[in-house]
């Protein structure tokens, strides 16, 4: 394999004329895919987005790497932030690398002035305060914190975490009702007068979730092991000693559209398995990926087909209802499983049939089918709703394969500020910290990197409260540090020479 360090230079002039070609196709490829989009997008303040958001696409289909390498001798821009201004940037370069060759002005694009340069991040900023709110005087991301349903007797904690550095609570309808959904949105508006802090609130709808039903196991062993099968069943498992391990899916659509040999992931990636079989009264498969000493089968716990498009409904019986609730009380509704764009206008004509037009929409990025989908999905929403994504790790971590998560996680954010829409960081962040008190190595890390999105979602757990304020001191430090993924170069302080 080649080393990607290592690359043939273009000269100058070919350099530009390389330039000018890039720019005129993203032109052209851009300005057709926004005509495509147009029909879609309603809202005056997401234009911009959009049109950068066509652009990026067409100026992402290119290998930019010997540009890249090119550029950087001169000392010009190598183009790896032009996330949130792609032709601004394309014509800063041309106009400085034009005027190092002695081109005259008047045959390049016009130098774009600061404001024009800038405007993409200002357009960022707005939406992501409009969207998310303010967060704090010391940092640029929101804190957002999944309420127990002990919120809802208790003013007392809500208003330790407001002081914390809460921002948002997120409410999840697979959990509780709507009175107690009632008593914890007072809870927090009490909290509020209280502490003088304003908090946000971010309601989100269960989906359809695919899980375990009724499970048989073994009377001897009650773990899978590798090389195992299980019986995924259509109707509730019936003892039979040919398979002594069943698990019921009541979802038909699972049954109808799989094949042999396609992955399936039981709880969360705890249990990795293929089809092996497919019989009248289910799915046989066997486990392929197990920890050695096994897993436990246990109900109601995930169940994920990577391999495999299911055509189920985004929203539910169960989500329409309780959309009557969202439409009323909530800043934003957190939309599972959406999938495509006509499952997100499916989402945007219930909550307008309930008055809801002005609640904010948090799209969830949790399948590949999501991730292929995406750039449509946000002209959709955005086109019509106050946007953000929310990059539902641990569903994708599944869904896509752990190495990849991390680059799509990547990819997601870059498409994101593309269209000026904030992002939302979410899924096991300072994990071991909320439930043992004490965070690993590994989730600090993580904790700084959530400094290129704009929120951090955390969930419930016995130590929330200190998680919050280990945030809190991470997301200030890091402002001084990062912005997106630009680094922030301030002075260093930790290797000062005092006799200088």
């Amino acid at each position: 394999m080649a080393n990607p360090s290592v690359t043939t230079l273009l000269s100058p002039a070919d350099l530009l004329d390389t330039l000018l070609r890039l720019r005129a196709d993203v032109l052209r490829e851009g300005r057709q895919r926004y005509e495509r989009w147009s029909p879609s997008i309603h809202r005056r303040s997401f234009c911009a987005g959009a049109l950068n958001l066509a652009y990026y696409l067409a100026f992402r289909t290119v290998d930019l790497r010997q540009i890249q390498a090119s550029l950087q001798p001169l000392g010009l821009s190598s183009l790896g932030r032009s996330e949130a201004r792609v032709i601004e940037n394309l014509d800063a370069v041309i106009a400085a690398l034009g005027a190092i060759l002695g081109r005259p002005a008047s045959e390049l694009p016009a130098r774009p002035t600061p404001q024009r340069f800038f405007r993409g991040q200002r357009m960022l900023d707005y939406h992501s305060l409009r969207v998310l709110g303010s967060a704090s005087p010391t940092r640029r991301v929101r804190i957002m914190v999944t309420l127990p349903t002990e919120a809802a007797d208790s003013v007392n904690l809500l208003s330790d975490l407001l002081q914390r550095g809460m921002n948002w609570a997120r409410i999840n309808c697979a959990h509780d009702d709507p009175a107690i959904w009632e008593r914890m949105i007072a809870n927090i508006r009490t909290a509020e007068a209280k502490t003088g802090k304003r908090c946000r609130v971010l309601m989100d709808l269960g989906g359809p979730k695919v899980r375990t039903g009724q499970v048989l196991v073994q009377p001897s062993r009650n773990k899978l092991v590798l090389g195992d099968t299980l019986l995924l069943t259509r109707e509730p498992p019936v003892e039979d000693d040919q398979f002594p391990f069943q698990a019921h899916c009541a979802i038909p659509e699972v049954f109808d559209h799989v094949k042999i040999g396609d992955s399936v992931w039981v709880d969360e990636g705890k249990i990795g398995a293929e089809i092996a079989e497919i019989r009248p009264e289910g799915l046989l498969l066997r486990v392929t990926r197990v920890a050695p000493d096994g897993e436990k089968l246990k109900p109601e716990k995930s169940l994920n087909f990577p391999d495999t498009i299911l055509p189920i409904a985004a929203l539910t019986d169960k989500d329409i209802a309780d959309l009557d609730f969202v439409a009323k009380h909530a800043d934003a509704v957190g939309y599972s499983f959406v999938q495509t764009a006509e499952d997100m206008q499916c989402l945007q004509e219930e909550l307008a049939k309930r008055g809801g037009d002005s609640v904010i929409v948090v799209a969830k990025v949790e399948t590949q089918l999501a991730i292929r989908n995406l750039p449509e999905i946000i002209v959709q929403a955005g086109g019509r709703s106050p946007l953000a994504v929310l990059i539902a790790r641990g569903d994708l971590a599944v869904e896509i394969g752990y190495q990849r998560t991390a680059e799509m996680q990547e990819e997601i954010l870059w498409l994101c500020e593309s269209a000026h829409i904030p992002v939302i960081w979410a899924t096991q962040v300072l994990e071991t910290m909320i439930k043992k008190g004490i965070p690993t190595r590994a989730e600090m890390t993580d904790a700084a990197m959530a400094q290129r999105a704009e929120c951090v979602m955390l969930n419930k757990g016995t130590h929330i409260a200190e998680a919050v304020t280990l945030l809190n001191d991470v997301l200030t430090r890091m402002h001084e540090h990062q912005l997106k993924k630009m680094p922030q170069l301030r002075a260093l302080r930790s290797w000062v020479d005092e006799d200088v």
